[in-house]
């Protein structure tokens, strides 16, 4: 068997600082550099542990994306403009999918790294890799879609089964239902998909009678999920299908919109049960990928996601946060608009405060339901 990977990496790139989709989107607020200079302001980066996303060349992202929508988002952001065929076909150039300078670069760079990732995880026995910028499940073959121009976790899943990996599962715990990945891997038993979303959010889909032909398991949660009920999901759904399906790696997607803060959801968890999430997922298979996702809080994403790589990088989380690193969740704002200023221990902390309540019907109901399939 090839050697482990040596410790944790983490990849990140320069192209997520200052890069926004615009004043008025969800996505104007700085996610992953965030979570760059609290990890760094921590010391948690260094050189060993850190490596520069590469950017997917057109022709790797062809391996999921059709040919002509790679070229027209690539012409998207050399002209600063789409047509209106294209924004029809391609869904460009809207509200949600805004033309922005970095619009294929930046994506590209996330699907770099996960395909980076990918191939550093297959060509080693064992390892884990945190890849904040991937996550961006909603990006359909020729056409973005809910903020995502490409769709990195299946090229993820994809670069690991070109690599020699048949056995793989994809957990998502975004608030939003990975619409994108699912139809991807519909009906192929080597692949396990797991989603915990919100129920009647966008994009609608992800219905807990739909298994995407046997290897699918979708659990709609209603408003208010707290820590509780997550950690029966976990234990009740998640560990137990991922034991019996025994793969190879796993790709795990962190959105942090299923946290109490976000403002595109009506869920109320805490970091924490991100936190116990992973911590209870690792041991399940020799290989993982942790990526980020949705999330649209500054704050509340950059503590989630610095916080699940040190858990990922076995890293002691500080009950106070020091000086350089309050510093650094101190400068973030909302980039404009009227949201309320954060908490004081959002400032000063990583760990939220564990947000317990009662494990309601509707999810044990849910929870044995998929558990006779």
């Amino acid at each position: 068997m090839t050697a482990p990977l040596p410790g944790p990496l983490f990849l990140g790139s320069g192209i997520y600082r200052g890069s926004s989709y615009g004043p008025h989107h969800p996505l104007r607020v700085p996610r992953v550099s965030t979570v760059m200079d609290l990890s760094a302001a921590l010391g948690w980066l260094p050189p060993a542990r850190y490596r520069t996303s590469p950017r997917a060349k057109p022709a790797a992202l062809t391996a999921y994306h059709t040919p002509a929508y790679i070229a027209a988002l690539q012409r998207a952001e050399e002209a600063g403009d789409v047509d209106d065929d294209t924004r029809r076909r391609h869904h460009l150039g809207t509200t949600s999918n805004p033309v922005f300078p970095e619009m294929f670069r930046r994506p590209a760079t996330g699907a770099g790294g996960v395909m980076l990732a990918a191939e550093l995880l297959a060509s080693h026995g064992a390892g884990a890799i945190h890849v904040p910028g991937g996550g961006t499940h909603h990006g359909l073959p020729d056409r973005a879609n809910g903020f995502c121009y490409l769709n990195d976790p299946v090229l993820a899943l994809m670069a690991l089964r070109h690599a020699g990996l048949s056995r793989l599962a994809y957990v998502d715990l975004d608030a939003h239902h990975p619409d994108g990945v699912e139809p991807a891997f519909a009906g192929n038993p080597d692949i396990l998909m797991i989603s915990v979303h919100e129920e009647n959010r966008w994009p609608f889909t992800g219905h807990l009678t739909d298994d995407a032909g046997g290897n699918a398991f979708n659990l709609p949660v209603p408003r208010g999920y707290n820590d509780t009920e997550a950690r029966a999901v976990l234990h009740q759904l998640i560990l137990p299908r991922l034991a019996a399906h025994a793969p190879q790696a796993i790709v795990l997607q962190c959105g942090a919109d299923s946290l109490l803060e976000d403002p595109l959801s009506r869920l109320a968890l805490s970091n924490r049960a991100y936190v116990e999430a992973l911590a209870e997922i690792r041991p399940l298979a020799p290989r993982l990928m942790l990526l980020g996702g949705g999330g649209y809080n500054p704050w509340s994403v950059g503590r989630c996601w610095t916080a699940l790589w040190a858990t990922l990088a076995g890293l002691d989380i500080p009950d106070r946060l020091p000086d350089d690193a309050r510093a650094v969740l101190r400068a973030l704002t909302w980039g404009g608009g009227t949201r309320p200023t954060p908490e004081p221990q959002m400032l000063t902390t990583l760990l939220d405060p564990p947000r317990e309540g009662p494990l309601r019907p509707e999810i044990t109901t849910r929870l044995a339901h998929l558990a006779a399939r």
